[in-house]
């Protein structure tokens, strides 16, 4: 699943609002189409369990009864975990979006040979007042400071465990993983893999290409007006429809 792209899950859910007989609304105009739109394009090889997608309808049924025939038409690999109501003036969860959670491990082969030392150098590196990367846009590339854009960063080691659906995987042994929340939306939007690529250099090492595999576990607005934020998951909006 995680091979697919943007525009094809995209069309892969309009058919799926078909076949799930979802009373969705559709454009006016010549070239009518389904009001819909996801809150944050997922980036091809990237798995996920924090997807959102708005949808406009003109009647519905009950949360656990729209849930029912929606999965009921999906193929194995995708599964809706909630569908809820929001108010009518809310915003689309695409101008929202503020922050998301990764989960990232190394993959076989790749992992740092001095994991304690990996680990623990973490905080240091979030602890500087500014981390300078070049990052590249639509214009070019560019200097930016994206320490204002990590909220969370840290390593975690366990013991190995039967993966959950979705989740990347662990391997025999101990399980080390990373874990970040960083910003994500239209406003500033920073890749996973772009933070360990410019820790990794701190270290005067190199981020192989190919060594990670990242999954997105949650996706936030902020609610905060203003100062701190208040991050709170899409999936706390709205209410569930009795």
């Amino acid at each position: 699943m995680k091979f697919v792209g943007h525009l094809d899950m995209m069309r892969y859910f309009q058919k799926v609002m078909r076949r799930a007989n979802v009373d969705i609304r559709y454009s006016e105009g010549f070239s009518p189409h389904q009001v819909m739109s996801f809150a944050a394009p997922l980036g091809v090889g990237i798995t996920s369990r924090g997807e959102y997608v708005d949808i406009e309808v003109l009647s519905t049924g009950s949360s656990e009864e729209m849930l029912q025939r929606i999965n009921a038409a999906l193929a194995e690999g995708v599964e809706v975990l909630s569908y809820r109501r929001l108010p009518d003036s809310s915003a689309a969860a695409m101008s929202i979006v503020a922050a998301a959670d990764y989960t990232i491990c190394f993959r076989e082969g790749y992992e740092p040979e001095d994991w304690d030392g990996f680990a623990s150098g973490l905080q240091d590196f979030l602890d500087q007042e500014q981390i300078m990367v070049v990052k590249k846009t639509k214009k070019g590339e560019r200097e930016t400071d994206i320490r204002p854009w990590i909220y969370k960063l840290e390593a975690v080691c366990g013991e190995a465990a039967e993966p959950k659906e979705g989740h990347a995987p662990g391997r025999p042994g101990r399980d080390r993983r990373i874990r970040m929340r960083v910003a994500a939306g239209s406003t500033a939007n920073l890749k996973p893999e772009l933070v360990m690529q410019a820790y990794m250099e701190s270290r005067g090492q190199k981020l192989e290409e190919f060594a990670l595999l990242v999954q997105r576990d949650e996706v936030y607005a902020n609610l905060a007006k203003e100062g701190n934020p208040e991050f709170c998951p899409l999936g706390q909006l709205g209410e569930d429809i009795g």
